[in-house]
């Protein structure tokens, strides 16, 4: 058997970092914005988010200590539930995916419509924009094209920079105009439900942080680093969302912030002029497809992982002996996106449905370290595990905070949520079905 490689703290760091900055900075806090209703409760809101995924974290993090398998996050629920549950997460998981893609996909497009379609109404040139650009993405996938590491690695140090450059962009703004960083709403302003409503776009921007519980068992001395490197990587998260939703404030203003589509290229219009608007418009739109061309790229795995596991028809593992591609599953996935994008063209209702899914996945799969507890009475702790000092009332909140996500999407957009649970439900007789099937 051969010996796992360890990750040191700093490697966990960088991890917990990478999963949770992606493209959301970019463009949920104009979302956020327009809930809060005031930079006050903006702020906070985005406090609050990095607390509780520091709490969600760490919840995390013992699961995958106390269960350290490789695609743990997936695998938790069969082990502590159900095998049918574990498929019906997977399903979910699947369109969530999708949807997440979608989003990010209307992203890039509202980036770079005011350059390539300017003329045409903004929403019809979104998704006609949206559309071809994965139409295009997948046809690169099924020809083979794949993109290298280096490639990848370039794009991110490109969207750190860019990040940067948003932050710095405060000292070329040195006065904000008057009223932008008010605190007092109207006199009918509601703070609680402002606050509330919040959560779901800071809490997809903070999202991926669950994903740590896969390395439970590759850190040495888990009980003392894996603590330290998710307070790290949760507390560098938090200085530079911080810091640039305040650069966004400040260079803006809170009601500009509010109204933009293309946050950080407005924002270097103001630091260096119309042309840097175009360029940074240009560059988010292939940082953004370079995201989806690699999300059509590894989803179709879950696919092939499932067909291993016999509850997927075979077909989903085959791959092309020329071009190494999963053509059924990429087709299979981008058919996903697309419906989604079919269903809902707007930034704002894909992220529902994405943290309605998520929401799911998230309270079921944290509630799995009660479990994990009580089984552990019963057999004992495994030596050099990470046991969370929070236990119960970190999980617990969390859960609660959750469950408070998913209510303020069930209310925001009733129909879709109820859509989205069907979706959810449906993947109980699916998985007995294909139980029967495939032999």
């Amino acid at each position: 058997m051969s010996i796992k490689p360890k990750l040191s703290q700093f490697d966990l760091t960088m991890i917990v970092v990478s999963l949770v900055i992606g493209m959301g900075i970019f463009r949920t806090p104009v979302e956020v914005a327009q809930k809060a209703g005031m930079p006050l409760i903006f702020f906070l809101a985005w406090i609050m988010g990095a607390i509780i995924s520091l709490f969600g974290a760490l919840t995390f993090a013992e699961i995958g200590s106390r269960y350290p398998v490789a695609g743990g996050y997936y695998r938790i629920f069969s082990h502590c539930y159900h095998p049918g549950f574990a498929f019906m997460v997977n399903w979910m998981t699947v369109i969530s995916n999708a949807a997440s893609t979608a989003s990010v996909a209307i992203i890039g497009a509202e980036y770079i419509q005011p350059i390539l379609l300017p003329q045409m109404d903004s929403s019809t040139a979104i998704k006609i924009i949206t559309l071809s650009s994965i139409a295009f993405l997948y046809a690169i996938n099924l020809a083979g094209i794949k993109m290298s590491a280096r490639i990848l690695n370039v794009l991110m140090m490109i969207k750190i920079a860019l990040i940067i450059m948003l932050i710095v962009a405060v000292f070329a703004v040195p006065t904000p105009s008057a009223g932008h960083f008010s605190l007092n709403g109207s006199g009918e302003f509601n703070w609680l439900h402002a606050f509330w409503l919040c959560f779901v776009p800071v809490f997809f921007t903070y999202g991926g942080y669950q994903q740590t519980m896969n390395f439970g068992g590759d850190i040495p001395d888990a009980a003392r680093k894996m603590p330290r490197a998710i307070f790290y990587g949760i507390a560098i998260i938090l200085a530079l969302y911080l810091l640039v939703n305040y650069s966004y404030v400040h260079v803006l203003g809170f009601e500009a912030l509010k109204n933009t589509q293309t946050l950080a290229a407005d924002v270097a219009r103001v630091l260096l002029g119309d042309y840097a608007f175009k360029g940074i418009a240009i560059i988010m739109f292939f940082s953004v497809m370079a995201y989806v061309n690699a999300s059509i790229m590894s989803n179709p795995r879950v696919y092939y992982a499932m067909a291993e596991d016999r509850v997927l028809p075979a077909v989903f593992k085959k791959v092309n002996t020329k071009t190494q591609v999963q053509e059924f599953g990429v087709t299979i996935f981008v058919v996903f996106i697309i419906l989604t994008l079919f269903f809902s063209s707007s930034f704002v209702q894909v992220l529902g449905y994405v943290m309605f899914f998520d929401s799911i996945s998230l309270i079921t799969a944290s509630a799995a370290i009660f479990i994990l507890r009580s089984r552990a009475k019963k057999s004992g702790d495994p030596q050099d595990i990470y046991s969370m000092k929070g236990y119960p009332w970190m999980p617990a909140f969390f859960i609660i905070v959750y469950a408070l996500v998913n209510i303020s999407v069930m209310v925001s957009n009733p129909q879709g949520s109820f859509i989205g649970f069907l979706l959810f439900l449906s993947g109980l007789p699916l998985y007995l079905l294909l139980r029967k099937l495939i032999k």
